[in-house]
This record gives C-alpha cells, structure tokens and sequence, in this order.
C-alpha cells in the first residue's frame, strides 16, 4: 500500500542482492534516510521504490545509504524497464561462471569422490600419484574455483558480513570457505592436527561453489522468462515511424516525435504512437493490448493505440499521445508496479528473514561445539563437516522469492490475457472476495441503449413529441439521451431549440421546448417534481420494466402524457462469465439506477443473486457496505464516471478498459476489453496465484525446518547419518530454482473459458 503522506516517488535499481536477507537490509537502510515515508524493495526485479515524506530528500542520499550496507543502487525511472540485453548477459554470465566451475571442479571430483566409488581407479591413483602431490594438486584447482568464477561468494558475503548485515553469500563463503581453509592446513601444515583429522575437503568447497553457481544459472533462466511478458510489452512498439517533415515522409525514431505529428502506418506495420485516423480505412489487431482477437476496424476519425497491428490498409494519422504518454507505455508502468508490490503475506517473511541468517550462523556455531566436545573421532573434522553442512544448507533465497516471482509471473499472464493488475497487493485481495457486484448499463450490458418504444396519449402526435424528447435529451450525455436523439435522427426530424436545461443526477431531465416544461425520468423524478403518474401510465411502464426495458415517464407542463422506453442488449459473454464466477463459489449482485422491474428481468435473464436498483450513484457505496457485512470481501465493475466512487470503494475494483479513465483510475484492476470472462479470468488467476504463493512459502520454511537440523546432526546419534556439505548444496541451489519454476506453472494454469474469445 502507498504511503498516504507521500509527495513523491523515487525508483531505485538494486545490484547485489540475492536473497530475502538483502531486501531486508536495503528496505531497512532506505527507510533511514529522513524524509523517506515508506520503502518497498522486490527481490524478483531487483528494484526498490521510495516514497518520500520530503520531496527535497536527494537521491545521493538513498544511494549511499544503500552502499553503506554493501549494495549498489542507481536512481531509474518508474516506467524504466531491464531490457532483454541485460537480462540475456545476466544469464549468460551465470553460465560462464558455472561452466568454468564445473571444469575445474570435475578433476578435483573424480579424483576424490571416484575412488571411493571405484576400488579399481581408488589403487591406481595411490600407485602412480603421489599423496602430497595430489593435495596440492587439489588445492590448486579448488582455489582457482573460489577465486575466480566463486568469488562472488567472497565479495558480497565478507562485504555484508563487514557491514554487520549477513546474508545467503555469507553463509556460502564461510562454509565453503571453512572447507578449504581445514583442507589448505592439512596440506601445507598437517602436523598441526591429529592423524586421524586429516582429511581433505577440497572437492566439498569446489562442488558447493559449482552447484550453487548452476543453481543461480538456473535460477536466472527461469527469472528471464518470469519476466517476458514486460519484454512482449516493450516489443510492441516499433523502433521507428514515418513523419511528414516539411511535407515529405521521412523516418524517425520514436523519442523524435511530438503530439500533432503527421504519422503514415502502412499495411503489416506496427502503429507507433496513440492516435487519430485522418486517411485511409483498416483492420486493426489489437489482441496485444485488449486480448482481443478479432480485428477491429478502423477508419477517419477514430482512435488508435499505439503498439497494435496494422493488418491491410494504409493510415494516415495525427498523433495525439507519445513516449511515456501513450496506453502502451500507462500499461507497462502499470504492470511494472504490480510487480514491484508486496502483499501483506510478504510482512511475515520479511520478519522472519530479519534474523534467519544470524540464526544460521549461530546454529552452525553451536554445532561445530557441540560435536567438537561431544563427537566422535575424529572430532573436529566431524565438527567441521555439521557446521559447514549447516551454513550451506540453509536457503533464505528460497524465502526472498517466494511471493515476488509469483506476482511477477501472475501479473505478466493476466496483461497477456487483457487484464491488469494495476497493484500487486489486488492479487490477494481478490481471492479474498466472497461477492462480485455490478453495474448494470455498459458494464452488463453493452452500453448502446435504443429506443424501443414511444406511448403517448392518442391526442397527441407522436412525431413531434418525439421531436420534443430529442431537443430535451440534445444536452445529455447519458446512453438513453443518445438514444433518443438518434431515434430521432433515423426520421430525419428537425429539433427545435431547448431552454433551462436541467440534468438531474440518477433521476432524469428538464428543459423549455415548443413552449412546454417537460420532465423525462423515472417515477422519482415525477414524485420529488410533484407530479402524479395516470395509473394508465404506470401499467405501461410496468410493463416494459418486466420486459426488460427501461421504461421513462414524460411529463409536460406538470402532467404526465406517456411513457418511452429503451433497451440495451446483455453482452454476450454476461452469462457465462457470471456463471463461471458462481462455480467458483462466489455470489454476484447487481447495482444499477434503474428501475427494479428492469434490474430483475436482466438479473433473471443471468442468474444474479442480488438486485440493487434504483440506486442513486452516491448511494452505491452504500449498497457495497451493506454487501460486505452480509457476505464479506466485495468487488465492484464498472465502467463510468458514476462508478468511480464504488470503484474506489470496493476490497478490488474492477474497471473494463473502454470506459472512463475517471472509472479506471478509481480501480485497482483495468480489464482492457469488455469481455466480462476477464472478471472471472482474474478471480480464477489471483486464486491461483495465492495457492502457488502458498506452496512457494511452505517450501522455503519446510525446506530449513526439516534440513537445518539434519544437516546439524540430529539424526547422528540414531542413524548414524551426517548430511554431506555437497549434498546440502545441491539441495540449497535447487530450493530456489524449485520456487522459481513452480511460479512459473502460473503462464500455464487453466482459467475459465467463457467465450470463444477466452485464452
């Protein structure tokens, strides 16, 4: 959650960082600086947002307080994204890094661990090769091992260690570290020790540095694709656009253009900036930004977004939005920010980590005591290998990237399927929701109302009130105002001009035409105007409400003389999507200013537990309230300016992407199509990003609950069995690759299929 004192927002990227430990560190460091709110460090993107009290706190300080604790941080913007380079070295690099481990490691390994495997190679190489040579032999490539593609252990571990912060590195530079140091004295100085302790480590800290190296190898493959739906983002845009410079068309990189261009997309070509259509005709893919996949047309005068397929004919269009201004570009910031967020489940692992290393290293401590005084012979080889086997089995990276990666993962599939999490933390909250409510017209329904009816007393002539009606509707924005003109309009009738028009929020209209006062609206409007509906009338109306139409009384001078009604077509996708959100066990409701025998009939027609109607839209938070206290967490969806206060005030807010940005900015969920299966896409998706958030986390704990003190030994006096440090590695390297592509199950999970259009 943001702070609310905020005034402003700085993005930090982090270097150096790889475990839940160091998240710690920074978070705790940055929070230091005064004038610093809040500070929310990811571990999965490497990055840390600050939220500053104080907008004059520098960056230099945030930097250098992070160096303070032996990390590097560099200020980036907040729609600033890595690009696939920098992701690509990164795992080229950690590839090197481990091949080149692995080839020094294979002879130490062979030489070692095969002749204990095999008698036959164990004979050979104590006949041809001498003891003390082959120690030294050892050495050589063991530390070659820690001193070049290890090193990394060495730095940031000692480093964080200097700093009093230790971390994942520290723990593997003090365990393989341990192992070498006992093996170089038995090498250079065995008179120091008894007979009996003087074994070689050599290969236990080269293979501990080489399975953690292909660990982090791993690791970062499976980050790289957690990550490709911010790269499929960014790769929408083309690199460059046709302008019309001094009335020729000439090439240009997109950071060259400005709002009012002149810009040519020709048939194949990506459209590069946000838009108007001033020549030409075509069919636009905008499935990379809608989930759409159907083509839309589009011709002069209408809009187009920047980042969509331009699939047949040539356009000519007139810029009106670019660079960081652009939807593409609100998309990715969007995204990237819930990405960067942590949910409430993340404040318990931040405890825990707090002292998980420390903890670690004290454990380790006592072991190495314990066995030393109470072991068996050797002993301090025995204390060795429990203290060493217990530093480098414990895992907090696992724990670090528990819920990050699965936020990552969860938020980069549902922008591919058109929906986006504009907070991370609405991951959570979703799943929490017991009731989904709706609003009705052009959320339910498609949000083109038509008009169906018009019933007037006989003396009266139907043309020119119709006629009359339009001139009053002319100054509305509302759907049913739209409407009436346009029915209006069909008959190619004349309006005459309007006087003292007057909207009347969630009730109707008035306004002076042809010399009469009229009054359009429900039977409220009529009431708080006092004027009495002819009971001939309100049969009428009843009857059009059961229908399944939105019936309006008119009034003229004081009296009411009959009532028109419009229709506006359920959305095609309504009924399943809200039969799959009831199979999820979840009840819906409707909220809508409509009549109730309206508001019942389409409810009927979906199957909608609760009808809220007739409500005013100050009212509907209201109804939310009183949703909540009778079932629990609520979500709303809706898509205009009406609805952004229950947008707002909802447990997740739902706005469908072609309503207002007012609606949309309300909401903490932004459904890029009016598919209404994204609603249950998205609640189906959070809950199963919690569940995998869930396994991730039982896990990271499980793992070094159960480990931790089998590599310390207590299974020793029983069993006999002491966990190898080689094995204890192989296990930390693959508790963090585990995590990493369980999250990664989460591009593939199944999610209701609700229309043809579901993906």
């Amino acid at each position: 959650m943001k702070a609310p004192l905020a005034l402003a927002e700085i993005d930090l990227a982090i270097e150096g960082m790889t475990c839940a430990s160091c998240v710690r560190r920074v978070e705790t460091a940055l929070a230091a600086v005064p004038g610093v709110g809040s500070a929310q460090v990811n571990l999965a993107t490497h990055r840390a947002r600050v939220q500053l009290e104080d907008p004059s706190t520098a960056q230099d300080a945030l930097i250098q307080a992070v160096r303070k604790r032996g990390y590097e941080a560099r200020a980036v913007a907040s729609t600033t994204t890595p690009e696939p380079e920098a992701a690509e070295a990164e795992i080229a690099e950690a590839r090197r890094a481990f091949v080149l481990a692995l080839l020094l490691t294979l002879p130490v390994f062979v030489l070692e661990m095969g002749s204990h495997l095999v008698p036959s190679l164990h004979h050979w190489i104590a006949s041809a090769i001498d003891v003390q040579a082959l120690a030294w032999f050892e050495l050589t490539l063991t530390t070659a091992v820690l001193a070049w593609p290890g090193r990394q252990f060495f730095v940031r571990g000692l480093r964080a260690l200097w700093h009093l912060g230790p971390e994942m590195n520290t723990l593997v530079a003090l365990g393989a570290g341990s192992a070498w140091l006992y093996s170089v004295v038995v090498t250079v100085a065995p008179h120091w020790l008894p007979e009996g302790a003087r074994n070689l480590y050599f290969e236990a800290a080269a293979v501990i540095a080489t399975l953690i190296l292909l660990g982090r190898w791993l690791e970062a493959r499976a980050k790289g694709r957690a990550g490709s739906a911010i790269r499929r983002l960014l790769d929408l845009s083309p690199r460059t656009a046709q302008v019309l410079r001094d009335g020729q068309w000439v090439e240009r990189p997109l950071d060259a253009l400005v709002a009012g261009d002149t810009i040519r997309v020709r048939p194949g070509e990506k459209i590069p900036v946000d838009g108007v259509v001033t020549e030409g005709e075509s069919w636009i893919d905008e499935s990379m930004i809608t989930g759409e996949p159907i083509p839309a047309t589009r011709g002069v005068g209408d809009p187009v977004v920047g980042g969509t397929l331009n699939t047949r004919g040539s356009l000519v269009l007139q810029a009106t939005q670019v660079g960081q201004d652009t939807v593409l570009a609100h998309i990715i910031r969007m995204v990237r920010e819930a990405q960067g967020d942590k949910l409430p489940i993340q404040s318990l692992v931040d405890r825990v980590t707090g002292w998980f290393v420390p903890a670690v290293m004290a454990l380790a401590a006592l072991t190495f005591v314990v066995w030393y005084v109470l072991g068996p012979d050797p002993r301090l080889a025995h204390a060795l290998v429990g203290a060493v086997a217990v530093l480098i089995i414990a895992c907090p990276c696992a724990m670090g990237l528990a819920t990050p990666i699965s936020i990552m993962v969860a938020t980069g599939r549902a922008a591919d399927l058109g929906i986006i999490f504009r907070q991370g933390e609405a991951l959570q909250r979703l799943r929490n929701t017991r009731v989904i409510a709706f609003d009705k017209t052009g959320t339910l329904t498609q949000g083109k109302p038509t008009l169906t009816d018009l019933q007037v007393d006989d003396a009266l002539d139907r043309t020119r009130i119709l006629a009359d009606l339009a001139a009053v509707q002319a100054g509305s924005e509302h759907p049913i105002a739209h409407a009436v003109v346009q029915a209006a309009h069909a008959q190619g009738l004349d309006l005459p001009p309007a006087q003292a028009f007057e909207a009347i929020t969630g009730a109707g209209v008035r306004a002076r035409v042809s010399g009469h006062d009229y009054a359009l609206g429900a039977a409220r409007l009529m009431a708080e105007l006092g004027i009495a509906i002819d009971p001939a009338h309100t049969a009428r109306a009843e009857a059009l409400a059961q229908a399944g139409k939105t019936p309006i009384h008119i009034a003229r001078d004081g009296t009411t003389i009959g009532v028109f009604a419009v229709a506006d077509e359920i959305k095609p996708s309504a009924q399943a999507a809200l039969r799959a959100l009831r199979a999820m066990g979840l009840k819906t409701a409707m909220i809508t200013g409509d009549n109730a025998l309206t508001a019942r009939a389409v409810a009927d027609k979906l199957g909608i537990d609760e009808v809220h109607a007739q409500t005013l839209p100050g009212h509907k938070v209201e109804r939310l309230e009183a949703l909540r206290k009778a079932h629990g967490d609520v979500a709303f969806v809706g898509d205009g300016i009406n609805d952004a206060p229950a947008l707002a005030a909802a447990d997740v807010g739902l706005a469908i992407g072609q309503g207002t940005d007012v609606a949309i900015e309300s909401a903490a969920v932004v459904l890029m199509n009016d598919d209404l299966g994204t609603v249950a896409r998205a609640a189906a998706l959070s809950r199963a990003a919690m569940r995998n958030i869930g396994q991730n986390l039982f896990w990271a704990f499980a793992y070094n609950i159960a480990l931790i003190p089998v590599a310390a030994g207590v299974l020793y006096p029983s069993l006999g069995l002491q966990l190898s440090p080689i094995l204890g590695a192989a296990a930390m390297a693959l508790s963090s690759v585990f995590v990493v592509v369980n999250a990664l199950r989460l591009k593939w999970v199944r999610l209701p299929t609700t229309s043809p259009r579901s993906r």
